[in-house]
């Protein structure tokens, strides 16, 4: 059985919810849209061919951003993870966190390094992995990444202290 005080959820991270809406509306208007210019006014097969297929993979997009800002990310002090039950890190694993100007990192968000590389994830508008690098935020309030990121930082230099 797993100690409660690891399992106590530190912070977490949801998707803000105008700009899921907007996001999710935007994304659908824009492959309707596609699929009407297509079908409505046919232009040369390739080209209608070409708006089908568009039109059908943001479709896709904007489903995919609605089911992943369906779910919160939570820090315990063992784990990052989302509340679908995917683990995104392990505290433990977590080499840096970088939440500068400059780094590669999702709006609103920050980037963390873990010391093994996990399989490539893309969850729009919360998180993405690829490799060793882990990107949080996007569709997130900047003060809920924030918070976690400064409780990921504490958590990092508590551990480099022993």
């Amino acid at each position: 059985m797993q100690d409660t005080k690891d399992d106590e959820v530190l912070a977490t991270v949801a998707a803000s919810p105008g700009r899921r809406g907007l996001g999710i509306v935007s994304l659908s208007m824009l492959g309707v849209l596609l699929l009407y210019v297509a079908l409505a006014t046919p232009p040369a097969l390739g080209w209608q061919i070409f708006l089908v297929l568009t039109g059908a993979g943001v479709i896709w997009l904007a489903n995919a951003l609605r089911l992943a800002t369906s779910h919160q990310i939570e820090l315990t002090e063992t784990e990052l993870r989302d509340t679908s039950g995917v683990v995104i890190a392990r505290v433990e694993d977590i080499e840096s966190i970088d939440r500068g100007f400059f780094a590669f990192k999702p709006s609103n968000g920050f980037l963390l390094r873990t010391k093994t590389p996990g399989p490539r994830t893309w969850h729009p508008g919360m998180w993405w992995r690829f490799g060793r690098q882990i990107g949080v935020g996007g569709m997130t309030p900047g003060h809920q990444s924030k918070l976690m990121s400064e409780i990921i930082a504490v958590i990092l230099a508590r551990r480099e202290m022993g």
